[in-house]
């Protein structure tokens, strides 16, 4: 107890509740003023990429040879397409692909296709998206992280190192993709 004012409960000789009521002001004031500069950024960025994108050019750089190339054929097809309510979908095909005959040319088919949908959340230039449905079982329940750039009506990506499985014979690679705003 403090001998000038022994007849205060301790509680009483902390802060005053007016200065508790203020930091705590000051603390939600701060808070709220970091939102409001982020919030034109980030929603800046995301109103760049929503919509639909089709696809110019496949490359993939192989991270042990440094080759790169269109390993999907120089003229692939494809779209991504981001939804104002965070899904989105990614459909790559190769060039030239024809009907299969026969389940070894069904099989062959799969190496000439990435799809994959899930949610997706945007962190400056990087989206990251939650996969639920793929053409590859085993992308299901992963996080894919892409990064991205948005020049005009062009959006360029680029994803992280890793075994891609349609070429996995080529280990550590990484795919260099641009697409243009579909009109």
């Amino acid at each position: 107890m403090n001998a000038e004012a022994g007849w205060l409960p301790e509680s009483a000789m902390a802060s005053p509740p007016l200065e508790k009521e203020t930091s705590m002001f000051r603390l939600l004031g701060f808070i709220f003023a970091l939102c409001v500069a982020a919030g034109p950024s980030l929603a800046e960025n995301s109103s760049k990429v929503l919509g639909i994108w089709k696809l110019v050019s496949y490359d993939v750089e192989t991270q042990a040879t440094g080759q790169k190339g269109p390993v999907m054929g120089d003229h692939p097809t494809g779209y991504v397409a981001f939804l104002p309510e965070g899904r989105l979908f990614f459909v790559l095909t190769g060039e030239a692909r024809q009907p299969a005959k026969t389940d070894q040319e069904r099989a062959a088919l799969l190496s000439t296709l990435v799809s994959y949908s899930g949610t997706y959340t945007l962190e400056g230039d990087k989206w990251i998206t939650k996969v639920d449905v793929a053409w590859n079982p085993e992308w299901v329940g992963t996080e894919q992280t892409r990064f991205f750039k948005v020049n005009g009506d062009q959006l360029q990506v680029l994803t992280p190192w890793r075994v891609m499985p349609n070429w996995a014979d080529r280990g550590m690679t990484r795919s260099i993709i641009t697409f243009e705003r579909a009109k």
